[in-house]
C-alpha cells in the first residue's frame, strides 16, 4: 500500500517517518519529495508499507501531533500526469 503523508515539518527526515510508520508494521520505503529546483522538501512524502499494516497506519496516525506539526495520512492516489506548464494548446 502506498500512503501519503502531507503537512510534514520540513525538518522531517525520511529516517524519523520510518520509524514512525515502523510502529504499526514492515515499512518497504519512504520518499520524502523535495522541490527539483532548489532541493527544499515540499512538506509531504510517501510510505510504502503492507496494506494490513498501512489501514492501521493511516487510521492511528491521521492529524496526528509529529515533528510540530499534524500530518495529514491517507492512502496515496494515482499520479495524474499534467502538461507542462509552457503547454499551450
Amino acid at each position: 500500500m502506498n500512503i501519503y503523508v502531507g503537512n510534514l515539518n520540513f525538518k522531517t527526515t525520511e529516517e524519523s517517518l520510518h520509524e514512525l510508520f515502523g510502529q504499526y508494521g514492515e515499512v518497504h520505503s519512504v520518499k520524502l519529495i523535495s522541490d527539483k529546483q532548489t532541493g527544499r522538501r515540499k512538506g509531504f512524502g510517501f510510505v510504502e508499507m503492507d496494506n494490513s499494516d498501512g489501514e492501521v497506519a493511516i487510521r492511528e496516525l491521521n492529524d496526528k501531533e509529529f515533528d510540530g506539526r499534524n500530518i495529514k495520512v491517507n492512502e496515496a492516489r494515482e499520479k495524474v500526469e499534467q502538461a507542462p506548464r509552457n503547454y499551450r494548446r
